[in-house]
């Protein structure tokens, strides 16, 4: 199926019916590796919100939410590198088992910005759990990744919380660009 978004024509890249099914399989692994943990989920928005509402559905542990905002795309189709953090961490993470719950990682530059910065914090322990990865987009690698939803082509991609030009978010199934 094709949509349009903004200015871009989109085709389906991952059904809504397999974003499901992948979730619930990693909220079971994430259940199973942090059960007695009451882990802390991170949410990165604004992309990851609805990944992360179905990701919390699908775990069965007692666990806690925060948010933080940051960004690297600014409306286009490629990241620009430049991270800028829009929300502070209203939370102590300090002896927390953190899981950073992301929405797409292309380059890493954002993850690893991230990442850092929860260093100095000092957490328990940090891991990434991320919808989807672009393996042949990374340039810097995150040893905290440690859930991965889908590997996917260098493309760009929009639907499920990810955007193109603020639009796009609201799409039940993950679209690729037409064309690329």
């Amino acid at each position: 199926m094709k949509v349009k978004v903004a200015d871009l024509e989109f085709e389906t890249l991952i059904t809504q019916l397999e974003i499901q099914n992948r979730i619930e399989a990693l909220g079971r692994e994430l259940s199973r590796d942090y059960n007695g943990k009451s882990p802390l989920f991170l949410g990165v928005l604004n992309g990851s919100f609805i990944f992360m509402a179905d990701l919390l559905r699908a775990v069965d542990i007692p666990c806690e939410v925060t948010f933080t905002k940051l960004a690297s795309y600014f409306g286009g189709t490629t990241t620009t590198r430049n991270v800028r953090s829009d929300i502070e961490l209203a939370v102590d993470i300090r002896d927390r088992h953190v899981i950073v719950a992301e929405d797409i990682i292309d380059s890493g530059n954002t993850l690893a910005y991230l990442v850092e910065r929860l260093k100095v914090l000092k957490p328990a322990s940090i891991k990434v759990c991320t919808l989807l990865s672009k393996p042949d987009a990374i340039e810097i690698q995150i040893p905290e990744l440690a859930y991965t939803g889908f590997e996917i082509a260098n493309e760009f991609v929009v639907g499920y919380g990810l955007d193109y030009k603020e639009q796009g978010r609201n799409l039940k199934e993950i679209y690729r660009l037409v064309g690329e």
